[in-house]
């Protein structure tokens, strides 16, 4: 019996592997997108000199996009070392962590319930939804998959030590936490997930209960014990994740965002996650903030949220699963539901990545109960099951096309959502790098009619103009990104933008200055020293346009000081 089961097992695990590289395939042809991408890969300098002890150094410390996630950016170098510009790889390493985090889910599953099939029909529920696709097909979302790797492979652990309770296999526990934290701070919930592990599948609570009663209070306090440094790592990636944000600019102030706006968005983003998990089409890569949303549909959303939490709890003894999925869905949404709002997005597919466990697991166990044993209609199951894989597969499939480029991505996301100025700056961009630089500005111009004040439309029609030769309106677009983020580092862009611009006019000074904040702002702003080195070396100021060339140097562009050495300028 126990070889059956065995082979049974290797099965599904090539039968999870194969659909999975099957559904995702088109991913392999698939190009950057210009949405954080070039932040994290392809305009990363960092990233690009590959794994030494300067970029290990800058890992650690550095924030990007409003992220402190050091593991995450060392993989990222790992990939450019092996596969440099090819985002074919980048995308393959992030389909191959998906791939392990859905053959840990399904281990975890069996191992602890010992019931294989529903076992192996979460994992291919989790490994093939096309809510999947936004965590995998997204380069900039190695954080995301990487995170869920390691967690998925301490939950496995995890089973490993309630069984036998080695301390080594609690510190193994411990570590891939953290190291899933040092990946992206998502699984700050894992803690919680854990104690609702305990109540099912492990039953650690009904043997707590079983026991004598002078043995339960030590029980109970093992069980909770035991999660305090788990606890003491989530404390500590969040004070981490919160400097990130605050560092990053990304955090909306209760000003710009009501508390009861976010809220209301919440209530509302619960249910339509919910209803995407069951209707899994119109998936964009951006979903812009609704601030009308109708009474009547948040009224429906809370109502729909509060009865399932009434049944789920009603059944809680009679059917554990259902309360540990849905509380597992409810809670590891909370970090990113929007109650401390980071960026600018009412939702993303993305979020869904770890919560969608807890329904795979209600679905899979909940499914077969609705059938007697007897029921000669509980014969379809298998092949209903079969069935629905191979259609979220299809889907996913599909899915994966939109992320082909920008174009295609950000093109689809315009045809599924109202008023989204950041898809129609993204698209222009798109079009800026294709020089086609009409289309761009028609976008541009679109995304400040939305969005009086977004900062970064304005700074990249203001590069569309300068590649016109527009140049006066090139500075009017630079100078009005930066009157509205003065003090972030993402102005200077703008600044050194503006210097560039200036010295094209023959202002010189006025370049040095823009140039000079340009690098107060961002202090290792290779681009900034490079130009301020141009200008001194040009009006021979040799000792400044030399420091300035070694500082772009020491950063990795040593061209400018080469040409100035071969030329006698610098020494």
């Amino acid at each position: 019996m126990i070889a059956q089961n065995r082979k049974k097992i290797i099965l599904i695990v090539i039968f999870l592997i194969t659909v999975s590289c099957a559904a995702f395939s088109r991913i392999a042809g698939n190009d950057f997108i210009n949405f954080d991408d070039n932040k994290y890969i392809t305009e990363n300098n960092y990233i690009q000199s590959g794994i030494n002890r300067e970029s290990i150094k800058w890992a650690f410390t550095a924030v990007v996009v409003s992220n402190w996630h050091p593991l995450t950016l060392l993989s990222h170098m790992l990939d450019w070392s092996l596969f440099g510009a090819n985002a074919s790889g980048h995308h393959l390493v992030s389909l191959l962590l998906h791939i392990g985090s859905v053959l840990f889910l399904f281990l975890f599953l069996n191992k602890t319930t010992n019931n294989l099939w529903p076992s192996a029909f979460a994992a291919a529920l989790f490994a093939l939804h096309p809510l999947r696709v936004e965590s995998v097909a997204w380069a900039s979302e190695r954080k995301d998959v990487l995170s869920m790797f390691f967690g998925m492979a301490c939950l496995y652990a995890y089973a490993f030590y309630v069984e036998s309770s080695k301390l080594s296999r609690y510190f193994l526990c411990l570590i891939l936490f953290a190291l899933g934290l040092m990946s992206k701070p998502m699984l700050v919930t894992l803690p919680c997930v854990l104690l609702l592990l305990d109540y099912w599948p492990l039953k650690r609570w009904q043997k707590e209960i079983d026991e004598p009663a002078k043995n339960r209070f030590n029980m109970t306090g093992r069980i909770i014990g035991e999660k305090v440094p788990f606890i003491c790592l989530t404390v500590a990636s969040g004070i981490a994740a919160l400097w990130a944000h605050d560092k990053g600019g990304s955090v909306s102030s209760l000003e710009h965002l009501p508390f009861l706006t976010r809220g209301v968005n919440a209530i509302v983003s619960y249910a339509t996650y919910l209803g995407k998990i069951f209707w899994p089409v119109n998936l964009a890569a951006y979903y812009p903030y609704d601030f009308s949303l109708p009474l009547w549909k948040v009224l429906i959303c809370g109502i729909i949220l509060i009865l399932i939490t009434l049944v789920v709890l009603y059944y809680i003894k009679k059917l554990p699963f259902l309360f540990v999925g849905w509380f597992w869905y409810l809670g590891t949404l909370i970090p990113v539901i929007g109650l401390m709002q980071v960026g600018t997005q009412a939702m993303a597919d993305r979020y869904t990545y770890l919560p969608s466990v807890g329904i795979a697991v209600m679905l899979a166990w909940g499914i077969p109960l609705l059938f007697r044993s007897e029921d000669p209609c509980k014969k379809i199951l298998f092949p209903a099951a079969i069935f629905a894989v191979a259609l979220l597969s299809v889907l996913t499939w599909q899915q994966c096309g939109y992320w082909k480029n920008s174009i295609t991505l950000f093109s689809h996301a315009l045809q599924l959502t109202k008023g989204n100025y950041i898809a129609h700056n993204h698209l222009a961009s798109a079009f800026l790098k294709k020089r086609s630089l009409e289309k761009a500005i028609v976008h541009y111009n679109e995304a400040i009619r939305i969005n009086p004040v977004y900062a970064h439309a304005y700074y990249n029609r203001g590069i569309a103009h300068y590649i016109l030769g527009q140049k006066k309106r090139a500075l009017e677009d630079f100078k009005e990104a930066i009157h509205l983020i003065p003090k972030s580092p993402d102005s200077a862009a703008a600044y050194n933008n503006l210097g560039v611009t200036y010295a094209d006019l023959g202002q010189y000074q006025s370049a040095i200055d823009n140039y000079d904040e340009a690098i107060r702002l961002k202090p290792d702003y290779i681009d900034a020293y490079k130009n301020r080195a141009n200008i001194y070396l040009n009006h021979g100021d040799n000792i400044s346009g030399c420091r300035d060339a070694r500082k772009a140097c020491e950063s990795g562009d040593c061209k400018i000081l080469e040409a100035a050495v071969s030329g006698a300028l610098c020494h």
